[in-house]
Formats: structure tokens, C-alpha cells, sequence
């Protein structure tokens, strides 16, 4: 242990102990009862000159004096000393105060209710001041109020703890696919996270107290799907080969059938869980929990999946029977609950209840089942480091690889058994971790099969581009007008949801499909991110709504303007152009006011507020602005009918190379209906002409936002023009 490091933990333990100090002279006869306690037990047996009662402890003194209180216990994987065992118990105290010399009352206070915390102890009484009942927290603490404090300590039973052990969990979920540090649907290198890069951090970081444990969804994304055939998936051979202890099944594992299923849990090596799904004859398709004994330690691990399953797989699961995750839980833990010392749960489930229906988010399991120390949640890709739920430690991870959360349970072990004397959660990103080499040589034939299989031809794109060339080199023309580019993305959305309406955006602002062979990959040359499809039920009023948020992305129309403007402070990303109604927007008009004759595509009738339809839009949209109170904010929502819209194969991107490969023949050409249009820029065609000659020719220029994320966000005007 470095210097810094020892002089934190020493400091950490003198604030422990300080509660029980009083803060009487001491020159007062009360001290030596405690000057003989602490003498006769070799707790501050240090001075050099006798006990010097008026000398101001130290840090040391705090450190060493309550090691010896709780008896001194083995520290596994440390050096048996005071201050390795403070940092074990006490590691979240802030260690930047004090260091080896005095420390003030208010230090030691602060210190020994937190030691009283962990150590079972009642701290009523331990911290008292002078006659008045001055606490006087400013001034050193003596020896001699140190010692009253120790005192009082030990006639409150100060639990004694004959073995300390630092459990370590190391939890993942939601890896996608994700075994190699590749995209394949860009064909592209990707570092975010990957196995391989799991692998180091796992190395780094295990101890011979560790749990390494996953929490599903993970055959499914980044072209996974063409390894199911194998005996054994990569992303298992990937698992087994870093020794996960446990890995439940999560909803995407149900999006190829049951047999494909269990052909790939057989493949597990560690302990597969799924405590709420039968099959077809009534038999739980896995264990829904294990019992793993690490150094004495008897941890009780749960495993369950959401029962939105059959929302998602209805015809895959039409043979099973998927009951309440919390309902189960509850039993397993009524059955096994004096067996074990530590209780996990690995759920795929989310932080709350999807659809409103109850017990399928981890906020309704730690209510009911507040036995748990530790739930790993999974499902909605949100980081959440560490949150207290019922005095239950939650967590969950972002999606393929690209964060590892690394828990703590520090175990005390006394008379009664195992108690958690403190609990810790830190998410790892996983993007600054080398790949292992051993990793990478295992999974490198997997590799080259899934690049060859992002490079196969799929089609033809005949006819041209999906979108024109841009009239002005900054601003891009899908952002101005329709294309076939958007319409494409928009009949699959709509093709694969039934949807009468869908919305999409253009993510890169140079974003096209040019004529000649498609490949597999190709389809992220128009979709760039790996979003998934949703289906939502809306109104006719809540379109409307939609609509105008997204048309907010223009600046509004001024006289004597020639050009076209964004506003610089949204994304290009949050410019949704929506198909299966026609419609204008008038910038010339306030944000909140512009969409003007929406009609329906197919009767050309008027969109009424109370009409009542299927709307498809990607899982961002969905999440982040549809389902959130940024549209609306009078909490008048669309419903969620469903997620991962044909998830077995893929998202929006592989949907859109399914489409072309299956539905279109194989053989697309460019087709736009022009089902809307930007009205109201009424400028001067000869003088607009004029602005595009002097801009093509680097006389004028297009501003971009000031940080560099939003393009065009001033018009040229009359004014500018040389």
C-alpha cells in the first residue's frame, strides 16, 4: 500500500471511532476507568511517555484501536493490517482529510457512526460533548476522550468479526452480438466494447472471490444471428471461455425458437437460470436459481426473464407457459433463503414495469423481495452505476460491451454468520481495455465469417441515387425536401409494423444509397445507428404534436432570407420526415404553428384529432422524446404496442437489407412520392440562384452551430450577397 493510501485508510477509521467521545477535561477522574480498559487491552499502547491523556490522538491510534475492537479479522486478499482492513470495510470513506497526525472530533464522529453501521452497533450515546453539550466538533480529540469513546464501545457489544471477505461481482448484460471489435452492419472497426475487450477487463480485475455473472440478450445483433447453426455460438465459446459462473436467458434469447434455445443453454459451461419459463411438457427450461460457495461464503443467485416474452414472441412461446418473475423469486427465496449467506438476483428485466404490467421491473421485485443484497437489472440498455431500491443495490449495464459494472459486498463473519457490512457499484467502460489475445485468436475464424457475410450482394440499386446531389454543399437536400432515401426507410418501418404512419430521420448529412451493387452492410449507408423498431399506438392531435416538434428543427423564415436554416441547438437526428400522410411546413410561421393541410396519404382527407392509428418510429424516438415528457408535457402519450419489431432479425438497419433482399426481389430503384414539402420561403429565385453561384465559388459561407454538431444554422440573405 502506497503512503497516500495508508495515511486515507487511517484517517478513514479515526473518524469511525469517534462517536463515543466525551468532551470533559481530562484532568477528570472519568478517564481512568477508560485509560485502564484501553491499557490492559492494548488499544493505545503507543506513547512514548505513559498514556499522555491531553495528547491529541491520531489517526493511526483510530485505525489501529477499532481493528483490535472487532478482533482483529483476516482480511482474504490483503495484508493482515489495520489499514488494509479499513479499506475494506470503510472504502467509501473520503480519505483527503488528516493523514498520520491529529484529527478533530468531528472527524471521529463521523468516522464512528459509520463504523457503529457496519459493526451492528447502536451509536446512541457513544459521541458526547461538555457540560453545556458543546460538541466542540472543531477541536482535537485527546487520548483521553479517545479512550471513553473505546469504552463505551465495548459495552455496546461491538460485534467481532472472525473473517472479512470482499465478494466481488462483476455483472454484464445485454451483449447483442457483440464478440469481436466490429460492427458488421457498417463493416466497421468498433471499440465501444466487445468480449475480447471484456476479457482483459475481467483478467484485470478478478479475484479468487469473484462472480462473474450475465444478464441475457445475448445472441441476438451485430449479425450473431448467422451463428446459430454452430455448436457451440461464439458468444458462448466467448462466455466459457471467461468462466461466467451464471447467464440468463434474456427476451432476445426467445426470438429463435425453443430448440435453438436450448441447444445454446446446453452450450453453457456455467450455470444457465430461468426461473419463470416451462416448456411444452411443463418442464423449466432451466434452473431458477443455483447456490456458488466462495471461501465459505454460501451466495444464492436467482434468475428470471421478463413475462413481456410472449408480447415479443407469442408464436415461439405459443407452447410454454411464462409466469410472474416475481411470484417465482418469492418462492425460491422462501425455499432457500436460511441456506444461503448472500442473496443475487440476475433478472432481464428493466428498472420499471414495461406495458403497466406488474412485477416486470426490478423496482416491483426489491419491494417484494427485499432479502436480496444485489439485483443485476438488464433489458433497457440505461447505465445505472448503483441505486438503492428498498435497501437493495440495483444496477444495470449499456448494451454490447460497453460497460461492466464491478460490485463490492463486504461480508463480516461473526457467531451469527456472514453479514454485509457494506456494499459498492462502479460501472467500467470497457472502451479504453485492449482486446485479450487469446480472445481474439478463439473468436477470429467467427470474425472473418460474419465480414465475408457483411460483403455478400444482396441486390441492385437501379436508377440512380436515393438522393439528389445537394443543391448547396451545406445543406443537405434530404433535409429539405423528400426522398426516396427517407420514403425506403419509412415503407420498411411501415412494412414490418402494419403501421399507417411512420417517422424518420437522416442521421448523416451525406447520407445515400448510389446505383450499382448493395451489399448486406449497405443498408448503414442510409441508417447509421443500430436502433430498433417500435410500434405505438396514436392519435391524430398527438401527430400533430410530433409533428411540429420535429418541424421546430427550422429556423423560421425572414424576409429578405435565401436559404434555408436549422436551428442550432437540435440535432439533425431529431428532424423526423414522416410518411403515409402528406403535408407542408411553413417556415414563415413560429415553431409550434407550421404544419398546415395534413392530409392522409390514401383518401386525402383531413387528419382528425380523435383518429386513432399505428404509428412506427425507432427506439430512440420512442424512448427519449414520444414516451418522455419533452413532447408531451400534458402527459397526453402515445401507448407502446411493441419493441424490437422482428428483433430475430435485427433493427431498422437489418430490416431495411431484409426488405430489399426478401421483399423487393432484390432489386430496388429510387421512388419518392413527395408526400411533403417546405412552404413559406418566399425569396427572390434569381437572388437565391445568385447565393448558391457565390457559396459554390467560396465567396459566402454557411455557419455551424458552436459546437460543431448542427450545420446551417444561419440563412444567407439578400444582405450577404456580394
Amino acid at each position: 500500500m502506497n503512503h497516500k493510501k495508508f495515511l486515507a485508510l487511517v484517517l478513514s477509521l479515526v473518524m469511525a471511532l469517534s462517536l463515543a467521545v466525551p468532551a470533559m477535561a481530562a484532568e477528570s477522574p472519568w478517564y481512568a476507568e477508560a485509560q485502564q480498559y484501553v491499557t490492559a487491552n492494548g488499544l493505545m499502547a503507543d506513547a512514548a511517555g505513559g498514556f499522555e491523556p491531553n495528547t491529541p490522538v491520531t489517526a493511526l491510534n483510530t485505525i489501529e484501536a477499532l481493528y483490535a475492537l472487532v478482533g482483529k479479522p483476516a482480511v482474504a486478499a490483503a495484508d493482515d493490517t489495520a489499514t488494509e482492513w479499513a479499506d475494506t470495510v470503510l472504502p467509501e470513506f473520503d480519505p483527503s482529510v488528516g493523514g498520520a497526525g491529529t484529527v478533530t472530533r468531528a472527524q471521529v464522529k463521523e468516522l464512528l457512526e459509520a463504523f457503529a453501521g457496519v459493526s451492528g452497533v447502536d451509536a446512541d450515546g457513544l459521541f458526547v460533548g461538555d457540560e453545556s453539550g458543546n460538541l466542540m466538533l472543531d477541536k482535537e480529540m485527546t487520548r483521553a476522550e479517545f479512550a471513553q469513546v473505546l469504552l463505551r464501545l465495548s459495552r455496546k457489544n461491538v460485534a467481532t468479526y472472525s473473517e472479512v471477505m470482499d465478494l466481488q461481482v462483476l455483472a454484464t448484460s445485454d451483449l447483442h452480438g457483440k464478440f469481436y471489435p466490429w460492427a458488421y452492419a457498417t463493416n466497421t472497426e468498433s471499440t465501444a466494447g466487445s468480449m475480447t475487450q471484456l476479457a482483459t477487463a475481467v483478467k484485470e480485475r478478478r479475484t479468487e472471490n469473484t462472480l462473474l455473472v450475465d444478464a441475457g440478450d445475448t445472441i441476438q445483433d451485430n449479425s450473431a444471428q448467422i451463428f446459430l447453426g454452430e455448436e457451440v455460438h461464439p458468444m458462448l465459446q466467448a462466455l466459457n471461455a471467461m468462466k461466467y459462473d451464471v447467464w440468463v436467458t434474456g427476451n432476445h434469447e426467445y426470438n429463435f425458437g425453443m430448440d435453438t434455445l436450448k441447444k445454446v443453454i446446453a452450450s453453457f459451461d456455467g450455470k444457465a437460470l430461468v426461473g419463470n419459463v416451462l416448456d411444452e411438457d411443463g418442464n423449466p427450461i432451466a434452473d431458477g436459481y443455483t447456490i456458488i460457495e466462495k471461501n465459505g461464503v454460501k451466495i444464492g443467485v436467482i434468475g428470471m426473464v421478463t413475462q413481456n416474452i410472449t408480447r415479443w414472441d407469442a408464436a415461439n412461446l405459443a407452447k410454454c407457459t411464462v409466469n410472474d418473475p416475481v411470484v417465482e423469486t418469492r418462492k425460491i427465496i422462501d425455499k432457500i433463503g436460511n441456506d444461503v449467506d448472500i442473496l443475487i438476483g440476475v433478472m432481464h428485466m428493466g428498472i420499471d414495469n414495461e406495458y403497466g404490467v406488474a412485477n416486470s421491473g426490478c423496482t416491483d421485485l426489491a419491494n417484494a423481495c427485499p432479502e436480496f443484497d444485489l439485483i443485476v437489472s438488464s433489458h433497457e440498455h440505461a447505465l445505472v452505476p448503483g441505486k438503492m431500491i428498498n435497501d437493495v443495490l440495483v444496477i444495470q449495464n449499456k448494451n454490447q460491451a460497453q460497460t461492466m459494472n464491478e460490485i463490492h459486498l463486504i461480508l463480516g463473519k461473526s457467531a451469527d454468520g456472514w453479514k454485509v457490512l457494506n456494499r459498492t457499484s462502479e460501472a467500467v467502460e470497457i472502451k479504453g481495455y485492449e482486446s485479450d489475445a487469446d480472445m481474439l485468436a478463439l473468436l477470429k475464424p467467427y470474425n472473418e465469417q460474419a465480414i465475408a457475410d457483411a460483403n455478400v450482394v444482396i441486390g441492385k440499386l437501379e436508377g440512380g441515387s436515393l438522393a439528389p446531389e445537394n443543391e448547396i454543399k451545406e445543406i443537405p437536400a434530404a433535409q429539405i425536401m423528400d426522398t426516396a432515401m427517407i420514403d425506403l426507410i419509412n415503407e420498411v418501418q411501415m412494412y414490418y409494423t402494419g403501421a399507417k404512419v411512420s417517422a424518420a430521420a437522416l442521421f448523416v448529412m451525406d447520407a445515400n444509397m448510389h446505383e450499382g451493387d448493395i451489399h448486406k452492410s449497405d443498408s448503414s449507408l442510409i441508417y447509421k445507428y443500430d436502433n430498433t423498431l417500435y410500434k405505438m399506438q396514436m392519435t391524430g392531435a398527438q401527430l400533430k404534436k410530433f409533428m411540429e416538434w420535429a418541424a421546430s428543427y427550422f429556423n423560421q423564415y425572414k424576409e429578405g432570407d435565401l436559404t434555408i436554416s436549422f436551428s442550432p441547438d437540435i440535432r439533425a437526428y431529431n428532424y423526423d420526415m414522416f410518411a403515409g400522410v402528406d403535408y407542408e411546413i411553413d417556415v414563415s410561421k413560429p415553431a409550434g404553428e407550421r404544419i398546415v393541410n395534413l392530409v392522409w396519404s390514401d383518401t386525402k382527407e383531413p387528419v382528425k384529432d380523435d383518429d386513432s392509428f399505428v404509428m412506427a418510429v425507432n427506439n430512440y424516438r420512442c424512448n427519449s422524446q414520444l414516451l418522455s415528457d419533452v413532447i408531451y408535457k400534458d402527459g397526453d402519450k402515445p401507448q407502446l404496442l411493441e419493441i424490437d419489431v422482428r428483433g430475430d432479425i435485427g433493427g431498422v438497419r437489418e430490416l431495411i437489407a431484409e426488405y430489399i433482399k426478401t421483399v423487393k426481389g432484390g432489386t430496388i430503384t429510387p421512388e419518392c412520392d413527395n408526400n411533403w414539402k417546405i412552404v413559406g420561403n418566399n425569396w427572390d429565385e434569381a437572388l437565391h440562384q445568385k447565393a448558391v453561384e457565390q457559396l459554390a465559388a467560396g465567396k459566402l459561407s454557411i455557419p455551424t452551430s458552436e459546437d460543431g454538431r448542427t450545420p446551417n444554422v444561419k440563412a444567407i440573405t439578400v444582405n450577404d450577397l456580394k
